[in-house]
């Protein structure tokens, strides 16, 4: 089966899904008018399709002609809220928008479900089709395992796979994954410091929190590069800081939260005591409370090195060898692939997706409202799925 000229021959009916995904990004964990664009494409082809009861997810079981193993592809669905600034005549009008790329990753697996049923008298085994909403930040992923989604064949999967466009960085059409840590694990420190309110014209009658807050940013950066290894980095952010309400008024709080990344359990495994210490003893000093939380979000995507090597076959065999380009670090972005492939061997391929034209090293990145993603991969994206199905099916 020649998987890359099928997905080619589907390449306007991919299009076109994806531009209608495109124009009505839905956020978090209930997607209802995604589900039904997802349903509608697989309807009436040979796959077994059930929804999920606390979130708007597709489960698909394409079953093959003879027994054999489960493979799971996953494509994410769920867009960002962020009002975008493409100009394209599809982009969307709310204040979201598909800024990651997961319109192109829902189109890519309902376009590899159209060609693995097309081919599926010479299948050996079943495919497990995931369509995730809340990837961003909801744990859809997480939810999707609760309701037993690894489970929807029967078996457990051998193998899992996801796709991830990005629109900076690497070309359009150019593979690349890496084994090992593929993506940070991210979580959350939110502080709330607590003083005693004053006028600014007389701070030593007051308890002013705002000094000690600023004290704990740059005291936990200093910290964590003491207390680190270099080559096993923590990158911790403050985002959000919000204290006062005028020039000459000590307010009672100030608050900041900061996202952490790490890229290995053991550092994650540090991390969240030692960032509320810092916090409570800085607090301390200054005779102020606070109250410091570390709530962990997604673990470290770890890509099975075998299945990562697997993948970077497909891609050289199927579409050619430049079209392969291995990954040297990983990202500091995070993914809740990462426990689908805590529980089963796995990997998450990039793809690049800068348009034509654009340098990708100035390119808009994911997220951006300026982030563009160029169709011309969609089909090999879909073509991608299909490939790692089938030739895992086959070992």
């Amino acid at each position: 089966m020649n998987l890359l000229d099928d997905a080619r021959a589907l390449n306007d009916e991919l299009v076109q899904l994806r531009r209608r995904l495109h124009a009505i990004p839905e956020i978090g964990l209930q997607l209802p008018r995604t589900q039904e664009a997802v349903l509608a494409a697989l309807d009436g082809l040979p796959i077994e399709v059930d929804t999920g009861r606390g979130l708007t997810s597709v489960t698909g079981v394409l079953r093959g002609a003879r027994p054999g193993p489960t493979v799971l592809l996953r494509g994410d669905m769920d867009a960002l809220p962020v009002a975008e600034r493409t100009g394209l005549p599809f982009a969307a009008e709310a204040e979201r928008m598909h800024a990651c790329g997961h319109d192109l990753h829902t189109t890519m697996l309902a376009g590899a479900a159209r060609l693995l049923a097309a081919h599926r008298d010479q299948l050996a085994g079943n495919v497990l089709l995931m369509f995730q909403p809340g990837e961003e930040g909801y744990n859809g992923a997480g939810q999707m395992l609760d309701e037993g989604v690894l489970d929807a064949t029967g078996e457990r999967p051998v193998a899992a796979y996801a796709l991830h466009v990005l629109s900076h960085t690497w070309p359009a059409g150019v593979f690349t994954a890496r084994g090992g840590p593929a993506m940070a694990a991210s979580s959350v420190l939110d502080v709330t410091v607590r003083g005693a309110g004053g006028h600014g014209s007389a701070p030593y009658r007051a308890k002013d929190p705002i000094p000690a807050a600023c004290e704990m940013v740059t005291a936990l950066q200093t910290w964590i590069s003491r207390s680190f290894d270099v080559f096993d980095p923590v990158v911790l952010t403050v985002g959000s800081f919000h204290s006062g309400t005028a020039t000459n008024i000590i307010p009672d709080t100030a608050t900041f939260a900061a996202t952490v990344r790490t890229f290995s359990r053991e550092a994650r495994s540090r991390i969240g005591e030692g960032v509320v210490a810092v916090c409570e003893g800085v607090a301390a000093a200054h005779g102020l409370e606070v109250d410091a939380r570390f709530v962990e979000q997604y673990p470290v995507t770890v890509n099975d090195v075998a299945e990562t090597a697997f993948a970077a076959d497909a891609v050289r065999e199927a579409l050619g060898e430049e079209r392969f380009a291995p990954m040297e670090n990983p990202l500091t972005g995070a993914e809740d692939f990462s426990r689908v492939i805590d529980e089963v061997p796995g990997a998450m391929v990039f793809l690049g997706a800068t348009p034509e034209g654009v340098d990708p090293e100035a390119a808009p990145a994911n997220h951006s409202p300026l982030a563009a993603f160029d169709e011309s991969v969609l089909a090999d994206g879909a073509a991608l799925y299909a490939e790692l199905a089938v030739r895992r099916l086959a070992v």
